[in-house]
């Protein structure tokens, strides 16, 4: 079952309103959505999306009382304001955006994201793309193996995995999860605390296959464009390399205002401006841990947009 990470602290912070328009552009298990739609009432809409065309599936039959206000959409929400456009969505009142994996993927040894699980070595969010993660790690010289590992895993033993990796695809090419984590487990010197020694090349690998930094990238300034004056958008990430960004971006919307020499001040940062509503990231509560340990890294940061000349 997939739980929600920080339900009730994202809904809240979103402040939702009656009869607004919103985008869920991360559905996984579609609990956000549903409580989105909850509070906006019937009068509401909204553009729920997902790379992941087994997670449509799965939130058509979950959202099934909310379907005539809801559109549900497959594709990446990079892409979020084309999708939107095509529904006749010219701007709405807010974003969420939940950037982790579901449970569904994670537990589902035929996806290949999880080493707890023997499977496919494969790793993409949507099907329908060609490349895996069995190609990268097949075709991709020890170098570019190496970078991958170190900027999206921050794997401190990033060389001495990828020099090996290579060296073992020349005697087996790999096809199964269990294949990589055992090799790299090797490779580190075995087990060490609760960590598993894979943790960090599972992530890189999926992150660089999903191109999923950029994604969020891009999403981040579409879901901008797209808010209207008071509307906001909310983010939970769970590694530093998403928060990182996510703070980055809000910041230079936020702004600050700088003293002139000759008197007076001006302001310096990006349109269209916005305004904190976290100025420190939302993290889970004990309780919330306990129930869900895979909500432990989650941060959860929230901007609102301002009217346009503030």
């Amino acid at each position: 079952m997939h739980l929600p990470v920080l339900l009730q602290e994202s809904v809240e912070l979103m402040n939702i309103r009656v009869g607004g328009t919103y985008i869920d552009g991360t559905l996984g298990g579609g609990g956000h959505a549903e409580a989105m739609l909850e509070r906006m009432g019937p009068a509401g809409r909204l553009l729920g999306t997902d790379r992941d065309a087994e997670a449509i599936a799965r939130v058509k039959i979950r959202l099934a009382p909310f379907l005539g206000q809801c559109m549900l959409a497959q594709g990446n929400y990079a892409d979020m304001s084309e999708m939107a456009h095509r529904h006749g969505i010219d701007a709405v009142d807010g974003i969420l955006l939940d950037i982790g994996m579901s449970s569904f993927q994670l537990d589902d040894a035929r996806r290949g994201f999880s080493f707890q699980h023997d499977g496919p070595l494969d790793m993409r969010m949507d099907g329908n793309d060609t490349q895996t993660a069995a190609d990268l790690v097949n075709t991709l010289d020890a170098a570019a193996l190496a970078d991958i590992l170190w900027e999206f895993g921050e794997e401190r033993s990033s060389r001495r995995i990828a020099r090996r990796l290579v060296e073992e695809r020349e005697r087996q090419p790999f096809t199964r999860t269990a294949q990589l984590a055992d090799i790299v487990e090797r490779v580190k010197g075995g087990r060490r605390g609760k960590t598993h020694p894979a943790t960090q090349t599972f992530q890189a690998l999926r992150i660089a296959l999903n191109d999923e930094l950029g994604s969020l990238d891009r999403g981040l300034r579409a879901g901008m464009a797209l808010l209207a004056p008071g509307g906001r958008m909310a983010v939970i990430t769970f590694h530093s390399m998403e928060d990182r960004r996510v703070k980055q971006f809000f910041a230079r919307h936020v702004g600050r205002m700088e003293a002139l020499q000759e008197g007076g001040q001006r302001w310096l940062g990006e349109e269209p401006r916005a305004r904190w509503i976290t100025r420190k990231p939302v993290t889970p509560s004990k309780e919330e841990m306990q129930n869900n340990p895979r909500a432990r890294s989650a941060k959860l940061r929230v901007i609102e947009r301002l009217s346009n000349g503030a």
